[in-house]
C-alpha cells in the first residue's frame, strides 16, 4: 500500500512482531465498534432497532422542521450515524473498504489526526445531505461517507508521491459510479433502499481537499 513507510522486514517477508491482520490501531478499533453496534442491535430487536435508526441516525427533517427530536440526539447524530448501517452486507463491504484505504492514511496521520479526519469527513458528508435534501425524513445511516472521504485522502497522497499522474480520470470516475448507482440503484449491499450518493461525493471532495490540512508538518 502507498505511504506505508515501514520497512522493518525479515528475510522471510514479515516483519518483527507483525501481527495476522496488519492493520492500525484505530482502524480495527473502528472496525471493532461498527461490528458491535451492529450486533447489539441484533440482539436488541426489531423495535429498540428502529428506534435507535430514528434517534441516533441521520434525519434531515429533524433538522428543518418541528421534529420534536431531542437536542442531544441531533447534536450527536452527524457522528453517531457512521456507525450505524443497513445489514450486515452494507457493514461488510464498508469495513472492507475502510480497513484498505484507511490503513495508509492511518500509517501517515497517526491515530489521532486519523480519527478526527474520519470523523469530521462523515459529518461533513452527513450535513451536505442535509443541505441537499433538507425535508427528508429517511435516516441515513453508514460510514459510507468517511471511508469516502479516506478514498479521497489516498487518491491525493497518491498523486503528491507521484504514484498517480492525474485525479481527474479515477475521481471522475467514481464520482459517475455514485451518481449512476444513487439515481439507478443497485449499489452492492444496498439491499435495494436508496443510496445517500451525495453524501459520498461530499465526503470524498472533503477528503481530497481536506486531508492537507491534517498530514503532520514535516520540516
Amino acid at each position: 500500500m502507498p505511504f506505508d513507510n515501514d520497512q522493518r522486514r525479515l528475510p522471510g517477508g514479515r516483519g518483527t512482531g507483525e501481527r495476522a491482520i496488519n492493520l492500525p490501531p484505530a482502524v480495527l478499533w473502528l472496525i471493532g465498534i461498527n461490528v458491535a453496534v451492529q450486533v447489539l442491535r441484533q440482539l436488541l430487536g426489531e423495535q429498540a432497532d428502529q428506534e435507535i435508526i430514528l434517534q441516533f441516525g441521520l434525519v434531515p427533517a429533524a433538522y428543518t422542521t418541528d421534529s420534536g427530536q431531542d437536542l442531544f440526539s441531533l447534536l450527536v447524530a452527524p457522528i453517531t450515524y457512521q456507525f450505524l448501517h443497513g445489514g450486515w452486507m452494507h457493514l461488510g463491504i464498508n469495513m472492507l473498504t475502510l480497513a484498505a484505504f484507511g490503513a495508509p492514511v492511518e500509517r501517515l496521520l497517526g491515530v489521532r489526526r486519523f480519527v478526527l479526519f474520519y470523523l469530521v469527513c462523515g459529518a461533513f458528508a452527513g450535513l451536505v445531505h442535509i443541505l441537499v435534501y433538507p425535508e427528508s425524513p429517511d435516516p441515513v445511516v453508514g460510514a459510507s461517507g468517511a471511508i469516502s472521504g479516506i478514498f479521497g485522502a489516498v487518491l491525493m497522497l497518491m498523486r503528491y508521491v507521484g504514484s498517480l499522474t492525474s485525479l481527474l480520470p479515477v475521481a471522475g470516475i467514481w464520482i459517475a459510479l455514485n451518481v449512476f448507482f444513487g439515481i439507478f440503484g443497485g449499489t452492492p449491499g444496498a439491499g435495494g433502499e436508496s443510496v445517500a450518493w451525495v453524501a459520498h461525493i461530499a465526503g470524498f471532495l472533503f477528503g481530497l481537499a481536506a486531508i492537507r490540512f491534517f498530514a503532520p508538518r514535516t520540516s
